[in-house]
């Protein structure tokens, strides 16, 4: 049965690539950004379902105006201020849109009656992993006011959940990639200098093991959590379950691209070459497995090569 899914940050790399998902399979989507972006509206020329509004989730009066207005019954939330050294860059901003935006989104839901919420959240919410691979259970403490702002948003559904009823569900990914990645970090720096002749290295981290999930198998998994009938637990990793090294990646676009002078070096990962990285690893999926019936399709090798091919096929 189709529902109306109200999606924030529906203009962003994960957000549209969502509410392409959810218009395919015949859902109304509520489009929520700051703007309607030339693909958002393109979307709506071909998508009768799809509505976009302007909103800002940090205006109170602006969210609960989407609310009224467009009725939706269920949210997937994924406008953030997205990244580790994004976040540390503008730390007021990070606290503002990634947490108190959450909890006016909370808020809302509970003015109108919305029960659940699939919020996107992220590995940095565990700060260093004290295993090679971890499960939902790992302590949360995170070293980067990224991960500190979605755990907050995590704690506030939680508590919204127990007082108010909501079902705030929290999928944690770790390093989405893919097509039209906005950011310039690994694959895409590797595969668009391999994909241009030119060369890149990677001063320091290509011995840095995290596990990297193909945006395709990221949407999958937030459509089953959204789509299940009952939760018993508020948080899934929607990821591959193994840690290749930055060097793999490179050694793989070098297999792929035939030519291509993408190196690393080891040491500690920098985001932004500034802010160093939390110990990562890989993220247990046997809870998604189990429960939402989640089974990723694309190993690292194979996201690569999607997204190589994607970039070969984009004009000029």
């Amino acid at each position: 049965m189709s529902q109306r899914i109200l999606v924030t940050g529906a203009a962003g790399w994960l957000g549209i690539a969502i509410v392409k998902a959810l218009l395919a399979r015949g859902d109304e989507v509520v489009a929520l950004d700051l703007r309607v972006t030339p693909a958002l509206a393109g979307l709506k020329q071909r998508h009768p379902g799809l509505t976009p509004v302007e909103a800002d989730l940090g205006e109170w009066s602006q969210v609960i105006d989407a609310f009224k207005a467009h009725e939706p019954q269920a949210v997937v939330h994924t406008a953030a201020i997205v990244g580790v050294a994004l976040a540390a860059d503008v730390p007021i901003k990070a606290m503002r849109v990634n947490t108190e935006g959450s909890v006016n989104l909370f808020e809302a839901m509970r003015h109108f009656g919305v029960r659940r919420v699939v919020h996107i959240s992220t590995e940095e919410t565990y700060g260093d992993f004290t295993a090679q691979i971890i499960d939902e259970n790992h302590p949360q403490r995170p070293t980067s006011i990224y991960g500190l702002t979605k755990l907050a948003a995590e704690h506030y559904g939680r508590v919204y959940a127990d007082r108010h009823g909501l079902e705030c569900i929290n999928v944690r990914t770790c390093w989405v990639y893919g097509p039209d990645l906005p950011r310039a970090r690994v694959p895409k720096v590797f595969v668009d200098a391999a994909l241009a002749g030119g060369s890149y290295h990677l001063r320091t981290g290509g011995d840095l093991a995290v596990d990297q999930v193909y945006i395709d198998d990221t949407v999958a998994g937030v459509l089953l959590a959204l789509d299940k009938q009952h939760h018993r637990f508020d948080a899934y990793h929607i990821a591959t379950g193994q840690a290749p090294t930055i060097d793999d990646v490179a050694r793989i676009v070098r297999e792929l691209v035939p030519g291509a002078n993408v190196t690393t070096a080891p040491g500690w990962y920098l985001h932004g070459d500034r802010y160093p990285t939390a110990r990562k690893g890989a993220l247990d999926i046997s809870r998604a497995r189990k429960e939402l019936g989640y089974a990723p399709q694309y190993d690292l090798r194979r996201g690569i090569e999607a997204t190589v091919q994607a970039a070969r096929a984009m004009p000029g």
